[in-house]
């Protein structure tokens, strides 16, 4: 696993006795660079789901994000992901050991981004984005990003936005506009 970009780029961490599938580097480097266009990293507060190596939340401290709260439900994947943070001093993750679609239904803080990548064989994978919007959990113009292979397509759904594939990887993207929450 690498960090892409940012402070610690090109810094390197390999996690031993995983069963989880790190988002590419290639993938995470083509997302962050929509992102950038998009968002400005060290004014959001980042949610990351199915967190498996930290990759990402390491992407976004690596940028200056502030605020990231992680949810992974393996002991081990978080062990692994509590050593980087220490080693890389990055205070602004929190770690929360539990299951995301339990964490859905029990958060009330609201993000900039919520970024989901479940493991691609997991039921329940498409009902992903309306938990997260009926819970009410993503800031107006926040981005929904859900992680997933070829098998899912999500652009019939109301608050689909855009989808991005690098690979077998597939990013669909989720939005509801401010004046969409405003009309409810």
């Amino acid at each position: 696993m690498r960090i892409v970009s940012g402070k610690f780029k090109g810094k390197t961490f390999t996690p031993k006795n995983f069963n989880a599938r790190p988002t590419t580097d290639f993938a995470k480097e083509g997302l962050f660079n929509i992102l950038l266009n998009y968002f400005d990293f060290e004014e959001i507060e980042v949610l990351d789901l199915f967190a498996g190596t930290g990759s990402i939340s390491f992407e976004f401290a690596s940028r200056g994000t502030n605020r990231i709260d992680l949810v992974e439900l393996n002991f081990n994947h978080l062990k692994f992901i509590s050593v980087v943070i220490r080693e890389l001093g990055l205070k602004q993750i929190h770690t929360i050991k539990g299951n995301a679609f339990q964490y859905i239904k029990a958060c009330c803080y609201k993000y900039d981004i919520i970024f989901a990548d479940p493991p691609f064989e997991l039921d329940g994978i498409d009902t992903i984005p309306d938990l997260i919007f009926d819970k009410d959990i993503l800031k107006p113009e926040g981005w929904l990003i859900l992680e997933h292979s070829g098998n899912y397509k999500f652009e019939t759904h109301p608050l689909f936005y855009q989808e991005r594939h690098y690979g077998s990887v597939h990013f669909s993207i989720f939005q509801r506009k401010a004046e969409e929450k405003e009309s409810e």
